[in-house]
């Protein structure tokens, strides 16, 4: 601390502040008045650093410095594979995005690209499904002599196995479409869809042929058909119980014949418009949706349509429907 011998004092103490830690050796020697030195003394001494400058606390800072270190590098490694993994999401979901607007159009394309323009009758449809795929399905063919046929179906379920569903029901019925006989077109695509091994995939579905003033009908597991009758202003529910399709092998399915008269207006609907619910969980159910189309039935089938998707978007506080929910109106003029 001092290299060099200090002027001579007369004090019998020395003082030193604020030493830094190390080892020390004070040396000393007196001289008397009259010239006489003494011999040189020493005292050894060390000051001990503070404990934060310590070895063991060195060390301690050492580990955590070290530590610190790893934990920015395995923060820098969660990061980055944080990143990688998100990069691969939107990747992946990108891919199934792109795959599910690929399937939806190719459903949107199985159905009619426009209603048929018969003379005696006016017809107006509407579909939303619940999901990207919809399990839904509608389709009208229109025979040589003016016959009208009209499929409704909905396939077990929502999303990619029922819109599967959809495009196998599309093929059936384009390979048979020029059939008129209903019995066998519906024990034909049973037994087709049975033969395909689906397992619990089935397709519930009705269908009306309509020729002048009467129609044939039948209906494997699909809500029944509602007629409105002008004469009497009231509803007729048309009940076929038959099973799904593909649903047992050997199953035999009734038909039924019904008049039909000018005035009169047949809907056909999926179940997902009677099982809307409310804030309260509860069904909007077949009665209601019976009494809603008897009161509005008189007006034209599109503003029968916009009547009833208003309905289902007050009772559901315009949520979005747990299922598809399919229309067909058709008013015999």
């Amino acid at each position: 601390f001092d290299k060099e011998w200090s002027r001579p004092s007369n004090l019998s103490f020395v003082e030193y502040q604020n030493l830094p830690p190390g080892k020390y050796r004070f040396r000393v020697k007196g001289i008397t008045s009259n010239g006489m030195k003494s011999d040189e003394d020493f005292y050894s001494f060390s000051i001990s650093p503070p404990w934060y400058r310590s070895w063991w606390a060195f060390g301690i800072y050492f580990i955590g410095f070290a530590g610190g270190l790893g934990g920015v590098r395995k923060y820098e490694l969660d990061r980055r594979r944080e990143k990688e993994k998100k990069h691969f999401l939107e990747a992946e979901n990108a891919r199934k995005t792109k795959e599910l607007d690929e399937a939806r159009l190719l459903q949107h394309s199985m159905l009619p690209r426009e209603l048929p323009q018969l003379p005696n009758l006016d017809i107006a449809v509407f579909m939303k499904t619940a999901t990207e795929v919809g399990g839904d399905y509608y389709d009208f063919y229109v025979h040589p002599d003016g016959t009208l046929t009209v499929l409704l179906g909905d396939a077990t379920g929502h999303g990619m196995m029922s819109g599967m569903m959809v495009s196998i029901m599309k093929s059936l019925f384009m390979s048979e479409r020029s059939n008129k006989e209903l019995k066998a077109f519906f024990e034909n695509a049973s037994a087709a869809i049975k033969d395909m091994q689906l397992g619990r995939l089935m397709m519930a579905l009705t269908c009306v042929r309509i020729k002048t003033d009467r129609i044939v009908t039948t209906n494997a597991g699909m809500p029944p058909l509602f007629i409105f009758r002008k004469n009497t202003l009231a509803v007729e529910e048309v009940v076929i119980n038959n099973m799904p399709l593909g649903a047992m092998k050997g199953i035999e399915y009734d038909v039924k014949e019904l008049k039909i008269e000018k005035g009169d207006t047949l809907l056909l609907m999926s179940d997902g418009f009677a099982e809307l619910k409310n804030g309260n969980k509860e069904l909007y159910g077949y009665t209601r949706a019976k009494n809603t189309f008897e009161n509005t039935a008189l007006k034209e089938p599109e503003e029968i349509v916009t009547h009833l998707r208003e309905e289902g978007r007050n009772w559901t506080g315009g949520n979005e429907p747990e299922d598809d929910v399919t229309f067909v109106l058709i008013k015999v003029k």
